[in-house]
């Protein structure tokens, strides 16, 4: 795929329904007893990996084309995905294994609801999921009781998971993930008492208040700081990189609880928003309008961070779609200034650091990046691949410990600091996304401000979570 410069980019676009949700909505849907109706559903690989895995475990999935004629058009109009739950222990031995494809989402959270069935399961993946990190699930469901071991003995897939008896467990996460979070909470719907999961900082909580809207019991708590008269012994120095405890969050999970089916309504996912608000921010004489999109407090990092850019972002229509906020927003072209992202504020942000680096870019001044080590086990290494890719366009990186310092080219060579747009910012070359969907859509968004343009390989990959991204893309141009 190239992707050329151009002068402007001018319209409006629906943003499909959010990943992380429309997975949650089917794994939580089957469990339930009767029938969930969801609309918005991203019918996007990753999310048709999860029905699949679903289908082969007994469930009945289908899409209504006309919703206006189930439960007397509550979910509104069009297609409707409707999941025929089964209730907690409703799943069925699968015949064959279930495969996740390139979806750690799936495997992850599909993991914590077979560790609690009285059959064996197996799930594999493609050949990029078959290497990301599986320990950090293995360990909390063996502790809890599951026989939960990689076949090939290197904490990766294919899992062998022999369900069975659960007992409730205290939990602290030594990474804020929402897919290691969700999986022991959703394992904790089959325990015999109360499981505590604190991770560093929160991380996205859609599993939390989807699971509150199907009537599961449960609560989040965030640590309070230690009052300064309890400090009688003066501390240890904090060690170089070590969290901050005062973040910490833990939340509990209840068994015992009977979930029942919904209607749901998928908000737009932020994440991919975000190439467009990248879009609409660094490319000259440009005003988007993005409507739909999920503005969930756990998940909006990239809108604090554009702002403290200072990005003319504009929210309106802002409502709520069940427990998710959800507004429109108007992007505008903006001159961008470098800035800090870490801490707390990265897990708020982690799928959206690959084009939060593109507007880096095109920002005056530099950004540093830190505190995102996250991103070495995504779908590829990402802070290598961002590097790699922000070096080949021309950009000036420092790699650090656990993310880099980039040098923005805003004031050098234009963009949006430049309203002429006579000056690219970024050199144009051939991109290698490595499978990886979001490095693939990041760097087409670099592509609109090249000089010459940016070649994408392969870009099949962002059916993964974008089926139509380039054609919205398209759709914008002036």
């Amino acid at each position: 795929m190239k992707i050329s410069k151009v002068s402007s980019l001018r319209g409006e676009l629906r943003i499909p329904g959010d990943k992380s949700i429309s997975h949650r909505s089917v794994m939580l849907g089957a469990i339930a007893e009767g029938d969930t109706a969801v609309s918005g559903f991203l019918k996007s690989a990753d999310c048709l990996a999860t029905i699949d895995c679903f289908r082969k475990l007994g469930i009945s999935i289908e899409e209504i084309t006309d919703g206006s004629l189930y439960m007397n058009g509550a979910c509104g109009n069009g297609p409707l995905i409707v999941i025929h739950g089964k209730g907690l222990r409703g799943l069925k031995a699968p015949k064959e294994s279930l495969n996740a494809m390139n979806s750690g989402t799936t495997v992850r959270l599909l993991s914590g609801i077979l560790a609690g069935q009285n059959f064996t399961s197996r799930i594999e993946g493609d050949r990029s999921l078959s290497k990301r990190p599986m320990k950090r699930i293995i360990r909390p469901l063996e502790v809890m009781g599951c026989n939960i071991a990689s076949e090939d003995k290197n904490n990766c897939l294919p899992l062998i998971i022999r369900g069975g008896s659960l007992k409730g467990i205290r939990y602290k996460s030594p990474v804020a993930s929402a897919q290691v979070k969700s999986c022991i909470l959703l394992a904790g719907l089959y325990a015999d008492a109360p499981t505590f999961f604190t991770e560093p900082s929160l991380s996205r909580n859609h599993t939390e208040l989807m699971l509150s809207t199907f009537g599961g019991n449960l609560k989040t708590r965030k640590k309070e700081k230690e009052p300064e008269h309890f400090s009688v012994i003066p501390k240890p120095p904090k060690q170089a990189g070590a969290s901050d405890d005062s973040n910490e969050y833990t939340t509990i999970i209840y068994p015992g609880t009977i979930l029942r089916g919904q209607r749901i309504t998928v908000p737009g996912d932020i994440s991919s928003a975000a190439y467009f608000i990248a879009a609409g921010l660094i490319t000259p004489n440009s005003e988007i309008t993005l409507r739909n999109v999920g503005i969930n407090e756990t998940r909006d990092g990239i809108l604090r961070v554009a702002r403290s850019m200072g990005a003319n972002i504009h929210p309106f229509n802002v409502r709520m779609e069940g427990r998710e906020p959800v507004a429109d927003l108007i992007i505008r072209s903006s001159h961008l200034t470098g800035t800090q992202i870490g801490g707390a504020l990265i897990p708020t942000l982690i799928d959206e650091l690959p084009v939060i680096a593109v507007m880096a870019a095109c920002a005056e001044g530099k950004t540093e990046i830190r505190d995102a080590s996250e991103l070495r086990v995504k779908e590829s290494d990402r802070l290598a691949s961002i590097i790699t890719c922000l070096t080949l366009l021309g950009i000036r990186v420092e790699e650090t410990q656990s993310g880099m310092i980039i040098e923005g080219r805003g004031k050098k060579a234009g963009s949006a600091a430049d309203a002429s747009g006579r000056n690219a910012v970024f050199h144009g070359s051939v991109i290698d996304p490595q499978g990886d969907h979001r490095i693939a859509m990041a760097f087409s968004i670099a592509g609109l401000v090249s000089d010459t343009p940016v070649v994408i390989k392969d870009t099949d990959c962002v059916r993964i979570s974008y089926p139509d991204f380039y054609k919205d893309l398209k759709s914008l141009e002036g």
